[in-house]
């Protein structure tokens, strides 16, 4: 997968799991909204520590083992600094360089911000769910309503995650992405069945953002 969304995903791909999200809703109350990310942060912070700390770490070695003169030495650390700094233009490198659990976190923030900006808290049975995808950093999060929240514990969705980041780190993002909605279409239908005039509050399309 690329950090792309567009490139990840067709867009009859694209079409093919809206459907899958009109099929899930049509069982259930809930309002199943997916939305793909390129990224959910730049980490330009990441690459500046980690300039730093090459610059101030390198002395000690050339001190110890070489006859560098003071000069010498201040022009090393300035160029590995500027190579770190070059490295981190790279989106992989760069990354690479945030631990993978501040890489989630970050997924996650981004995902519970996103949920409050394009309205999943304000649909009428407070039963919304994003499913969030960010393709750079590998990761997918769901966040639910507190209608949703007071039925499925969070935790209980990791099934679910945990194949659709298998599938998404194979190249298979559309089957992933269908499975996922299905499986958790079955889910809310268990305990938040469709009523007689469940009304479809949110859109079905694939949101991409940048």
């Amino acid at each position: 997968m690329t950090g792309d969304p567009r490139q990840g995903l067709a867009p009859d791909a694209l079409e093919r799991v809206a459907a899958a999200v009109a099929r899930a809703e049509a069982g259930t109350a809930g309002e199943i909204v997916v939305m793909l990310c390129a990224r959910s942060g730049l980490y330009r912070s990441a690459v500046l520590v980690a300039a730093l700390v090459a610059a101030l770490l390198l002395p000690w070695p050339l001190i110890l083992l070489t006859h560098w003169s003071a000069a010498a030495i201040a022009l090393a650390q300035a160029g590995l600094a500027a190579l770190v700094l070059a490295l981190g233009l790279h989106e992989g490198a760069r990354l690479a360089l945030v631990p993978r659990g501040a890489r989630r976190a970050r997924v996650r923030a981004a995902a519970l911000r996103a949920f409050r900006a394009r309205g999943l808290d304000r649909t009428r049975g407070r039963t919304g769910l994003l499913l969030y995808i960010a393709l750079a950093e590998h990761h997918a999060e769901i966040v639910a309503d507190r209608g949703i929240l007071a039925r499925i514990p969070p935790e209980s969705w990791q099934a679910i995650l945990s194949e659709l980041a298998g599938a998404l780190g194979r190249g298979e993002a559309e089957s992933g992405l269908v499975a996922a909605v299905s499986r958790i279409g079955e889910r809310l239908a268990s305990v938040l069945p469709a009523g007689p005039a469940d009304p479809d509050e949110l859109p079905n399309r694939v949101i991409l953002t940048d």
